[in-house]
């Protein structure tokens, strides 16, 4: 038999609370909506879908308070509201997080490699995030905003050979604050999103987010992630 959609809300709506009282640690009641605010201080997917829990707590409440039976539902959810709670649902109890979703082969460069180089391999494979390693150790990122700054820095050059130029030279003119940030794998992608969004707010450049195991810049690169990378997040 198959469920009716109140039955399959309420089930996602209770494994939801669930688990915003394990992110609260409640050890007590603590109702749907003081759950929400205490969460949403430490959880940044309870702060994306924020009004959403709140419109199915009130949704919920008309479910269970006004039954005039068991079997019976005064209210019965469209599917499109079942499939975004069980959505919300499975995204809180298994977070999508950057090394799994953003996870990928990443070409590193050295510092002596020329800019021809490294410009023919970020066409390849499209991807113009340019990672400098020397011997394994993270000496910078150069994005396409750094390589203007390098362009508008020797602009006075007459020529600018991208045989030449090395990776190294282009560092040393990018005089402004970095513009990338390392991450852990584990950290959730809605997290990972919020991090560009507080950049903006700050007025801060924030190009990129590099992916290691723990978030250091002496571990393995696992992947990088950019604006346009989260676009298409829900």
């Amino acid at each position: 038999m198959t469920a009716r959609n109140s039955e399959r809300f309420l089930v996602a709506f209770n494994r939801i609370e669930k688990a915003l009282e394990k992110i609260t640690g409640s050890g007590s009641y603590v109702s749907f909506f003081k759950l929400i605010d205490f969460a949403k201080k430490k959880n940044a997917i309870v702060r994306r879908f924020e009004d959403d829990l709140r419109e199915y707590g009130d949704l919920r409440n008309a479910i269970v308070h006004h039954r005039t039976a068991v079997e019976y539902a005064i209210a019965e959810p469209h599917d499109e509201v079942v499939e975004k709670i069980e959505r919300i649902d499975r995204t809180l109890t298994e977070p999508p997080v950057a090394g799994g979703q953003f996870r990928r082969r990443v070409h590193i460069f050295s510092p002596g490699d020329s800019l021809a180089e490294a410009l023919r391999m970020a066409g390849k494979k499209k991807d113009f995030q340019i990672p400098v390693y020397d011997l394994g150790e993270f000496r910078g990122l150069i994005s396409p905003s750094g390589l203007m700054e390098y362009l508008a820095d020797t602009i006075s050059e007459d020529v600018i050979s991208r045989e030449m130029t090395t990776l190294s030279d282009i560092l040393r003119h990018i005089h402004t604050s970095r513009s990338y940030e390392f991450i852990p794998a584990g950290l959730s992608i809605y997290a990972a999103e919020e991090m560009f969004s507080e950049a903006v707010v700050k007025g801060r450049r924030l190009d990129a987010l590099l992916i290691t195991e723990n978030g250091r810049d002496d571990e393995k690169l696992l992947g990088i992630i950019t604006p346009w990378d989260l676009v298409k997040i829900e």
